[in-house]
């Protein structure tokens, strides 16, 4: 059976609602243009499924919008600072946010396209990709991966008191598992790809996790890579050959992906490198597909760090100039 779609064409159909997907609601809503923000789990849910404890690493200032100043107790605000922040943005301004409502399909007919979500269809005459990239963890794609004692998501060290735990990574995310479980009691082993941290590890991090690393506390294999992993251990390709060592948990902090799926479904290019950079227009975010455009990380492809909140805030404004300009 088909599913009946709406006959209400919207001007803007935006998907996702973290803070860049809410940026380009304010964006319509004062430009008086009928949008609707899709959102397939909670608001912002990007940052809902950050750990407990993370710190940004940008100021609160830098992550303003909406003509809302967003206080924090710190210099830096927490996840839940934000959540809150967030929550605020999204009702002062009374923005039509769906939320739990997964697109499934896009696809362009004529001069609309259509979406067909979890929970129903819509026709729009633009459309606004912020996806983020959060939702979709970059695998390591070795056997054992999908055994329940790895998780490529973390929430807080309590589960993994007196426990052997791998961190696999070494970025920003990493770093703060391996310190955090440490300190709880965690038995803690990292693998690193190339030599040590990864360079961007924040500045006020990176001597505490080297010092801990140097002293034994935390050991680390560098320029190696996990091959396997078992109910009881996990295999590490190391310079000095293959090394077991014995794991109750692995917390996999390799990164995630931009949704593929949606640019591939519109047919937005990407870039034949390794960054797989989809192709839109700098000046005002429109893809190679008219009607189409691209907000906040997912413009980076593969390269998610690339773009952040506060440097991405200013595409709502780009992107709604640019669809008055044609309306």
């Amino acid at each position: 059976m088909e599913t009946e779609v709406q006959e209400k064409v919207l001007d803007v159909l935006i998907v996702g609602g973290g803070p860049i997907g809410l940026a380009c609601g304010i964006e319509c809503k004062k430009a008086g243009l009928d949008y609707l923000i899709v959102e397939k789990g909670v608001l912002t849910n990007s940052l809902f499924n950050y750990p407990l404890n993370m710190t940004f690493f940008s100021t609160s200032d830098k992550l303003e919008m909406g003509g809302i100043p967003f206080m924090s107790i710190s210099h830096k605000p927490t996840r839940n600072e934000a959540l809150e922040y967030y929550r605020r943005v999204y009702t002062t301004w009374k923005l039509r946010v769906n939320l739990y409502e997964e697109v499934k399909t896009l696809s362009k007919k004529a001069d609309l396209f259509e979406i067909i979500t979890s929970k129903g269809s819509y026709l729009s005459r633009n459309l606004i990709l912020a996806t983020g990239f959060y939702d979709l963890p970059n695998l390591m794609h070795v056997p054992g991966e999908d055994l329940p004692k790895v998780t490529h998501y973390y929430k807080e060290p309590w589960p993994y008191i007196g426990q052997k735990v791998l961190v696999v990574g070494g970025a920003n995310s990493a770093v703060d598992v391996a310190l955090e479980t440490w300190r709880k009691g965690a038995e803690v082993t990292m693998v690193l790809l190339g030599d040590s941290v990864d360079t961007n590890v924040k500045y006020w991090v990176r001597p505490d996790i080297e010092n801990r690393i140097k002293e034994g506390s935390i050991k680390a294999f560098t320029n190696s890579k996990v091959v396997e992993i078992r109910e009881k251990e996990v295999l590490i390709q190391t310079p000095e050959g293959v090394v077991a060592i014995e794991n109750d948990f692995v917390l996999a902090m390799t990164g995630y992906v931009p949704n593929f799926a949606l640019l591939d479904q519109l047919g937005v290019e990407l870039s034949l490198d390794e960054r797989r950079q989809p192709c839109y227009d700098q000046a005002n975010q429109e893809s190679n597909v008219p009607g189409v455009y691209l907000a906040g990380v997912v413009c980076g492809g593969l390269n998610t760090r690339e773009f952040f909140i506060e440097n991405s805030i200013v595409h709502a404004e780009q992107i709604v100039k640019d669809i008055l300009r044609k309306k």
